[in-house]
């Protein structure tokens, strides 16, 4: 992957972009190849830059097909940062829009990010994505409300 991002929030403004372009390359430019990922999605983990492509092939060729805009957005970022490492954790929002802008719904995952800087440019190592689950039936709460 040829991404350079010399700031840890460059890596967080080029997954927003690559998802709301559906550019899978783009999107994998900012995971490094050895990327160990606990989703809260399908598969209970990935490793692998490989695996990982397939996966998200998948999730952007859906959206594709539902012909839904995809925006994500990025809130109560905190981002610990050390000369090689660092870690951000934040509430990441999927919001799909029909053609005219109309938000049709949205979700809000839980995220840590375990970055690592190579070569000056930072790269996710780990991502963990998550839900709380309600005590009361088992489901995973979609939103912060």
């Amino acid at each position: 992957m040829s991404s350079h991002f010399s700031e840890v929030l460059d890596v967080l403004e080029n997954y927003k972009s690559a998802v709301q372009e559906l550019d899978v390359k783009t999107f994998l430019s900012t995971y490094a190849t050895d990327i160990h990922i606990y989703d809260c999605w399908e598969n209970w983990e990935c490793r692998g830059i490989s695996e990982w492509e397939e996966a998200v092939t998948e999730w952007f060729k859906g959206v594709t097909d539902e012909g839904v805009l995809l925006k994500v957005s990025f809130d109560d970022v905190v981002v610990t940062e050390e000369a090689n490492l660092a870690f951000v954790h934040c509430d990441v929002t999927y919001a799909a829009h029909d053609q005219s802008g109309k938000k049709l719904r949205q979700i809000t995952n839980r995220f840590t990010f375990g970055l690592k800087k190579e070569k000056e440019s930072w790269a996710i190592v780990h991502e963990h994505s998550s839900l709380p689950i309600s005590a009361e039936n088992g489901k995973g709460i979609f939103n912060k409300e």
